[in-house]
């Protein structure tokens, strides 16, 4: 059997859409941390390789982070119109 049939029979009574937007939930969320712990450890690298530029790389540090949570959020907020 195929991720597919598995996924579907799971669902049992369940629309193909809100599986999707369930899928699309959990990929946002994931995606999200994902990205935000690349940019964490990209920046403490930066930081003990350049010591003095810590204040510059934390604040777009900071600013990059926030620019993902914001798309993280609009993609769970899409995903939960598509469930109700």
């Amino acid at each position: 059997m195929t991720l597919l049939t598995v996924l579907l029979q799971a669902a049992g009574s369940a629309s193909l859409g809100s599986l999707g937007a369930a899928l699309g939930i959990g990929l946002a969320a994931i995606g999200a941390g994902y990205g935000i712990g690349k940019i964490g450890s990209s920046a403490m690298e930066s930081i003990a390789r350049q010591p003095e530029s810590a204040p510059d790389i934390r604040m777009n540090m900071i600013i990059a982070a926030a620019l993902i949570e914001g798309v993280a959020l609009f993609a769970v907020v899409v995903c939960g119109f598509i469930l109700k």
